[in-house]
């Protein structure tokens, strides 16, 4: 038994009794506001005008007793019981279906002691239709999934790249750093997320990115110079110390060789065997101090939720309009 969706424009969509609403959304290329796709950020929060839903797993985080109580409901969690009317807009902007597909590992490389490159390829004659930003989802065994961004432009597809970062007791990232071998079999969903280029507007750009958040950004940078976008790029990149800026040189190249992209690394707690003499402390704070007005530009922003929910906060009280912000809301798991 599937029930039908009714969003405020008119909108309409089928979804199973099992399946989150976001989810029979992005299945059926209908685009809607969201990001962690696990509860956590509520970005995919809506008024529910009519209807019965439930949360099988329980009330997400996301979603407190009086917004539930006012008639909010959390999208990516939010199963249908009856038909439903919920007040918002889907997209412009349709975005590709996310799909399941194997990939085999290629080729695994050590960027730095907490950071490793991973490089997927696809079966032979299957490609990965994705706009530069966006994410895919490593699925494991069990039903739980992990998140991390294609750091390549769709104009290089033939592996997918992948920046990840070891979290100590990470059920898959310590897989990654002390056991993954080449060829090994993964099964993948994608694509997703809203950090993608967008390739029609004419604004100058910020890309802000801390650890590494650095990979969606170099897929939107490396597409951005591959396709002649003579927007401007200004880059801030933040670590904690020199050996967490895993790619600087490609940077500096791009600053130095582009014509259109300026780079500003930020270290927040430099090691004196850094050496370090650029920019200290945090990297949106940086941001605002060249850029104090920020009505004017594109914002992309990529790393660990303190940052972003940080600047966040920081660039929309300094003018940047919210329509202009892109970003996805990442959460570590320890599991």
């Amino acid at each position: 038994m599937a029930y039908t969706v009714r969003f405020s424009d008119a909108t309409e969509i089928q979804v199973g009794p099992d399946e989150a609403v976001l989810d029979a959304a992005l299945r059926q290329g209908v685009s809607l506001p969201y990001g962690c796709r696990s509860g956590l950020c509520g970005t995919c929060k809506a008024p529910l005008r009519a209807g019965e839903i439930a949360y099988p797993e329980g009330q997400p985080k996301a979603l407190d007793s009086a917004e539930q109580a006012s008639g909010m409901a959390l999208l990516c969690q939010a199963r249908p019981r009856s038909d439903l009317a919920i007040d918002t807009e889907p997209l412009e902007e349709a975005l590709a279906a996310p799909r399941v597909l194997p990939a085999r590992v290629a080729r695994l490389e050590r960027l730095a002691p907490a950071v490793c490159r991973l490089f997927l390829r696809l079966p032979a004659g299957k490609r990965l239709p994705f706009r530069p930003g966006q994410y895919i989802d490593i699925l494991l065994g069990d039903g739980e999934r992990r998140s991390f961004s294609l750091a390549n432009s769709p104009l290089q597809d033939e592996r997918l790249e992948l920046h990840i970062r070891h979290i100590p007791g990470g059920r898959l990232t310590d897989h990654v750093f002390e056991g993954m071998a080449e060829g090994e079999l993964l099964r993948i969903e994608g694509p997703l997320g809203q950090l993608y280029l967008r390739e029609d507007s004419s604004r100058p750009a910020l890309l802000v990115g801390g650890s590494t958040g650095f990979g969606p950004l170099k897929g939107i940078l490396e597409h951005a110079l591959a396709s002649g976008d003579r927007r401007t790029f200004h880059l801030y990149w933040g670590s904690r110390d020199r050996a967490g800026l895993y790619l600087h040189e490609l940077a500096q190249g791009w600053a130095r060789e582009s014509g259109t992209v300026t780079y500003t690394p930020v270290l927040s707690e430099p090691r004196p065997e850094d050496g370090w003499h650029g920019r200290t402390g945090w990297v949106h704070e940086a941001v605002l101090a060249d850029f104090p007005d920020l009505s004017g530009f594109d914002v992309y922003m990529s790393g660990p939720p303190p940052m972003t929910d940080a600047a966040r906060s920081a660039f929309l009280g300094h003018g940047l309009d919210p329509e202009r912000l892109f970003y996805d809301a990442f959460h570590f798991s320890h599991e």
